[in-house]
């Protein structure tokens, strides 16, 4: 169905979509700091897909698909029928015969646009091995709600070039900022991704040699574990990463009031420091708070409540 709203990648979205699903999440936070009770999805049914194990990811969508007055099915590869050979097609369309909605966390991004392509409603990517994009417009409401207006700011990405930091290049091209990546060798984001980047806005996205040279004057520092769900833990893997630490020397070559953010959870002395992590530039459990806001403004948008 072509008049479906899906919420696969931000790339694939206009700057004033993103702008309009801000604004509501400023105001479902309003609602619900004031006490306000708002059923906009009565009736509705959610079914969440996770191949991945999840806390904020589950947890969030689920109290605000209950927030909002919906009703949510959690389903895992153990207990439906993808654990034993069925389609993400065939799921899908079974799926588009009871829910209004399917949200998936997953490994393959694959499995995601198949759901999109075959099944009848709204798809939202709670996470997949290429992209995190439900994450990174939370870390820009969070940024925004501190900050203002992210466009014209610098934004530091230092670790591993993985979904997170996908979502971050698609981010800065449609939103107007720039983004400073520093990535060991051979770790970096997909060149695909970069090349896209450079052809819709050069400049954009500046791929720095050191994590000093990219967080220097940047308005926000940004990393994730150096170990994603796909990857295996070596110890080779640890020693490349090392000099990425984002440490109390690191984060003083940022602005005064530059922000540090972490999807989470966090390896605390791996990635980044304790100091910088509870410190008073760390806005963590903000962006932990904000996944519930924000991810309820993408479900009245898919639903076209907005």
């Amino acid at each position: 169905m072509t008049d479906l709203r899906h919420f696969i990648d931000i790339s694939k979205l206009r700057a004033e979509t993103l702008a309009l699903i801000f604004k509501e999440s400023a105001e479902l936070k309003r609602r619900l700091k004031a006490g306000e009770v708002y059923h906009p999805l009565a009736n509705k049914h959610v079914a969440m897909l996770f191949e991945k194990s999840s806390t904020r990811t589950r947890v969030s969508f689920e109290v605000g698909i209950h927030q909002l007055g919906a009703q949510a099915s959690i389903l895992t590869r153990e207990n439906s029928q993808i654990g034993r050979g069925e389609s993400p097609a065939d799921t899908a369309r079974t799926l588009s015969r009871y829910v209004d909605a399917i949200m998936i966390r997953c490994y393959a991004h694959d499995m995601i646009l198949e759901m999109a392509e075959y099944g009848s409603v709204p798809v939202i990517n709670g996470l997949s091995d290429f992209s995190h994009p439900c994450q990174v417009m939370t870390d820009i409401f969070t940024y925004e709600e501190h900050r203002g207006s992210i466009k014209g700011k610098t934004v530091a990405w230092i670790g591993d070039g993985n979904n997170m930091s996908v979502s971050w290049v698609h981010a800065a091209v449609k939103l107007g900022f720039t983004l400073k990546l520093s990535c060991p060798e051979n770790f970096g984001p997909y060149k695909h991704v970069l090349d896209w980047a450079n052809d819709q806005s050069k400049g954009a996205v500046i791929e720095c040699k050191t994590p000093q040279e990219a967080v220097e004057g940047a308005d926000l520092v940004n990393t994730d574990t150096w170990i994603s769900m796909h990857d295996q833990d070596t110890p080779l893997r640890n020693r490349i990463f090392r000099p990425y630490q984002v440490n109390e020397v690191l984060m003083a070559l940022a602005k005064k009031d530059a922000l540090f953010m972490h999807c989470l959870p966090a390896k605390r002395g791996e990635e980044v420091t304790e100091a910088v992590l509870d410190g008073p530039q760390s806005v963590i459990w903000d962006e932990a708070e904000n996944r519930l806001h924000v991810q309820k403004a993408i479900m009245l948008w898919c639903m076209k409540v907005i």
